[in-house]
Parts: C-alpha cells; sequence; structure tokens
C-alpha cells in the first residue's frame, strides 16, 4: 500500500465484482478510504474482505444499495452524510443490462434508471460534500458503445422498442451529456467532472448480454484490472485532477461522439432527469431532496 490518497474518501458503486472491484482494490491500495456501494449483502460483505486483503488497507466500508431505486438512492447518501463530512472523488461505476424491457419499483426502464438516473441522483446529492473536499473529482463509467446511438426524446426508456443493447449504449451517451452538463454547472467550484470508456472489459456485466454479443465479450474481454487502471488514474493521478469536462480512454483523453457535445441535448436531458428525480437544481448550486 501506498499512501498517494492517504486521507482521501472515495465512494464507488458496483464495487463487489468485476470492474468496480478492481478499481476499489487499486484506489484502497493508494491509501484511500473507500466506500464500496454493492447490492446483496453477503456478496458486497465478502468483496469487502477480498479488496482489504488484495489493498493492505483496512479503510474499506460496505454500503448496501439497489440503485434502481430512487428511495434506496437517497438513503445511501443520507447514510454517507451521516458518517463523512466529506467526500473526495465519486465513481458512477455500476450498470445493468437486462434482455427484456424490465421496470423498476419507480416504474422506470431498468437500464435508464440504474445507468444513468442512480448516477445523475446521487452525484446532485452529493454535491456538498464533493464542495466540502474540494478540490476533488466526480468520474462516470461511459463506454465506447455511445458512439453508435442517437437519443430519440420519445424512446429514452424503450418504449417504442426495447433492444438490450441499443439501449446499454443510449445510456452511456446520457453519462457523457451528464458529465459534460455537470461540469459546466459545477465550473469554478473545485470539483472536476469527467468521463471514460474501460474498453471491452470481460467483467459480470456481460451475463445478461444478448449471446453473441456475451461470446465476444468473453473471448477477448480485458481483465477487470486492465479495464480499472484508467478509473485507478483518473481518481488519483494529479494531471487528472486538474481537466473537466473531459472523455478518457485507453489511458489518455479522446473525442467522445460529436452529438454527445450538443448543448441543447445535454440541457433537455438534464431537465427530463430532475423531473423523473425530483432533484432541484438552485441558483446557488445543485440541491435535491433527501
Amino acid at each position: 500500500m501506498t499512501d498517494r490518497m492517504q486521507g482521501r474518501i472515495c465512494l464507488i458503486t458496483g464495487a463487489s465484482s468485476g470492474l468496480g472491484k478492481a478499481a476499489a482494490v487499486g484506489i484502497a491500495a493508494l491509501g484511500a478510504t473507500v466506500v464500496m456501494v454493492g447490492r446483496d449483502r453477503e456478496r458486497t460483505d465478502r468483496a469487502r474482505d477480498e479488496i482489504i486483503r488484495a489493498s493492505g488497507n483496512d479503510r474499506v466500508e460496505a454500503a448496501l444499495c439497489d440503485l434502481s431505486s430512487q428511495a434506496e438512492v437517497r438513503r445511501l447518501a443520507a447514510e454517507f452524510k451521516a458518517g463523512h463530512d466529506r467526500l473526495d472523488v465519486l465513481i458512477n461505476n455500476a450498470a445493468v443490462v437486462p434482455r427484456r424491457r424490465t421496470l423498476t419499483a419507480d416504474g422506470l426502464e431498468m437500464q435508464f434508471a440504474v445507468n444513468h438516473l442512480a448516477y445523475f441522483l446521487l452525484t446532485n446529492l452529493m454535491l456538498d460534500r464533493l464542495r466540502a473536499a474540494a478540490p476533488s473529482r466526480v468520474i462516470n463509467v461511459s463506454s465506447g458503445t455511445h458512439y453508435r446511438v442517437v437519443p430519440d426524446f420519445d424512446n429514452l426508456q424503450g418504449e417504442k422498442r426495447y433492444r438490450p443493447m441499443s439501449q446499454y449504449a443510449l445510456t452511456k451517451l446520457l453519462n457523457l451529456y451528464f458529465t459534460y452538463e455537470l461540469a459546466r454547472r459545477v465550473e469554478g467550484s473545485g470539483i472536476t467532472v469527467n468521463s471514460l470508456s474501460p474498453g471491452m472489459t470481460a467483467t459480470g456485466l456481460s451475463r445478461d448480454f444478448p449471446a453473441v454479443s456475451r461470446f465476444v465479450f468473453r473471448a477477448i474481454g480485458k481483465p477487470a484490472e486492465s479495464g480499472a487502471a484508467i478509473i485507478i488514474m483518473l481518481a488519483s493521478a494529479p494531471d487528472a485532477g486538474r481537466v473537466t469536462g473531459r472523455y478518457y480512454q485507453g489511458m489518455r483523453e479522446v473525442k467522445s461522439s460529436d452529438l454527445s457535445y450538443d448543448r441543447e441535448i445535454a440541457r433537455r436531458i438534464w431537465e427530463t432527469s430532475e423531473k423523473l428525480t425530483g432533484f432541484e437544481w438552485g441558483s446557488g448550486g445543485g440541491k435535491a431532496k433527501l
């Protein structure tokens, strides 16, 4: 264990397996306090123990949250705030790809809820803790699949037609709209907001992919540790803390799709997300009802 991130607190979702777990190991090994979020108690506790052993750092906390539920996201935020007065790094990583269109308890399409709205709501709920820790960082895990899609505001939740991988790609594009719009809104606050693609990574996420996609990911996908390297870099490297509103792939900054930079679409996505989460952006910054 080194001390590069000694004294910093990092919250990472989807950390009980795969990419999130590998990132948690790497960040804990740098000395940070890691709050890892998982959905299943037994699996999350087991992952916590494994992260502690692998990193040599016992400052690893397990938090439970079903990110498809906005009530659960609010509970997670409240419980974190009860125990921590600052947040140095927030990593939005959790994602799902159900084969069939599934609705959450809030009546929202599952991918749209977990892969996008959970990022949006949790981050905005944590803005006060991120400001308290400034300079601080928000890191959103997107995907190179975002290049393939164009947002249809009449089909954001697969209302007209649901194709698992197309919906996944759409939510990864929404991650970029959120990244760029939030970066503009918090400019000058000391909070940086960046996004990344970990590349084709062989993780448990692919278990719900269609058969052909699942085979490809498992056959040629990189190990989770390889995909997590860029997350660890963005969380810890000094240079990464001085840029905002950027997209990274293969350990370097790259250009996301032309469409992802459309500010009018980003504004509309933000407003739609506000309505669906009950979040309110005030003149003094973000605020959301707990």
